[in-house]
């Protein structure tokens, strides 16, 4: 983790203190279960809690005996005997480390869904806002980078907004499948632990029973969630590359949110640029870059093997806090998203009505024009406006094959730019429902 893209509740999550108080928590939690079933004193579990649970665990105590140990749960169960004293024989009994590490994983990538759906709730409530405040602001549509047809700003962002809503959906499942607990003991047979055990630590910590758990929690699991928060950051790069795109300065339709005193550039005063989305789309990058590793995870030796952990302990922490960093920073790039309608009605009127040549072959096409030589009439007149040789709607009128087809009251019809926005509530309904 780098502090620079860390917020610091998700960061929290990682941290050593809160790993080792959750381990101690599925500790206690499995010895109460224990004591119920009568393996060990009822007297023991109180005093695992009550002085496990008022300890402040020492990192570094624990890190000093992990160099001996070579075991970090060992190191952890050593130091948790320190303050519980002789009832520290009743820990882990019939448990092993996986089950500690896994269900504590489980926890913490829990906790990290949460924040993550947080976050995209709130790009959400900015991308709704944005959409209802330009709903019928005309701006142009492009397809290969090139003017298409009029869409409006408002119909851009209730696109966005749909596509994050199934980011949201997507980080629910996601959250669901990776809650799970397993106290299945070695090779996850329960031979010296039994499944009540189980039962009891998954429903204290809010976690489904794994159903079968090879002495680890099965990597499909993780692989799913860590794929799911790649899609999700592939969603917030391509919203990052349109603000890109739209601040540029030959475009200039909306622009990233320039404070008082902020400095774009060491070398020019006057440069103003999109430094924010450029960062989310870098770090949307390697959250991408944490599912590969996360798939290569799936497959273990037999029961077990530990190829997983090196892993998981970078891209665990890594993928959660950069992707919660980099949500929270486009909720706040929409949310203060300078948008300038008048750039964009310049934008659509700069290509002289080329914008409406569909309508036009639609037309003509109507009137009785094969579809042929529609295409070819209205070609024909367009490509002298490419150049910059003349206004569409007047090639059109004086073009006597078009003409033989269309009145000028009638190709005036088809420049009608209100025409392109008719369904626009009917969509805006859809995305939002009813209002």
């Amino acid at each position: 983790m780098i502090p620079r893209y860390s917020r610091p509740e998700m960061a929290d999550i990682w941290s050593p203190e809160t790993r080792f108080r959750i381990w101690f928590e599925i500790e206690a939690h499995a010895c109460d279960a224990l004591a119920e079933l009568g393996v060990i004193p009822k007297e023991a579990a109180k005093t695992i809690w009550e002085k496990g649970g008022a300890a402040t665990f020492d990192v570094a105590r624990i890190d000093e005996i992990e160099r001996e140990t070579k075991h970090d749960v060992i190191a952890f169960l050593t130091h948790l005997a320190e303050f519980v004293g002789p009832d520290a024989r009743f820990v882990h009994q019939g448990m092993t480390s996986s089950d500690v590490l896994d269900t504590c994983l489980s926890v913490q990538l829990a906790r990290a869904s949460d924040l993550l759906i947080a976050d995209v709730d709130r790009l959400l409530a900015a991308l709704k806002k944005r959409a209802f405040e330009h709903k019928h602001t005309p701006t142009i549509g492009r397809s290969h980078g090139i003017h298409a047809e009029p869409t409006t700003f408002g119909l851009k962002l209730a696109g966005f907004y749909v596509e994050f809503e199934r980011a949201r959906e997507r980080l629910v499942a996601a959250r669901k499948e990776i809650a799970t607990c397993a106290i299945s003991g070695a090779v996850g047979t329960f031979a010296n632990i039994d499944p009540a055990v189980e039962a009891h630590v998954a429903e204290k910590l809010g976690l489904s029973v794994e159903p079968v758990s090879t002495q680890v929690i099965p990597r499909d699991r993780h692989a799913m969630f860590f794929a799911v928060l790649g899609v999700v950051a592939s969603s917030m790069e391509r919203l990052a590359i349109e603000v890109r795109h739209l601040q540029r300065t030959e475009v200039l339709e909306a622009e990233e949110y320039f404070s008082p005193g902020q400095k774009g550039s060491s070398a020019m005063p006057h440069k103003r640029n999109p430094v924010l989305t450029e960062n989310i789309t870098g770090l949307a990058r390697m959250v991408r870059a944490y599912a590969l590793p996360a798939m290569e995870n799936v497959a273990l030796w037999h029961e077990r093997d530990i190829s997983h952990s090196s892993v998981e302990r970078m891209i665990g922490p890594d993928a959660t806090v950069t992707l919660d960093f980099a949500l929270n920073r486009m909720a706040g790039v929409i949310e203060n998203l300078l948008i300038y309608p008048e750039r964009m009605q310049g934008n659509l009127d700069r290509l002289g009505g080329l914008v409406h040549s569909q309508r036009v072959l639609l037309a003509l096409t109507q009137k009785g024009a094969s579809r042929e030589d529609a295409y070819r009439l209205v070609q024909r007149n367009a490509m002298p406006v490419w150049r910059g040789e003349g206004d569409f709607l007047t090639l059109l009128k004086a073009d006597a094959d078009v003409r033989g087809y269309l009145s000028d009251a009638e190709l005036e019809d088809t420049f009608d730019l209100g025409y392109h926005f008719k369904a626009v509530d009917q969509t805006f309904a859809r995305v939002f429902g009813e209002s």
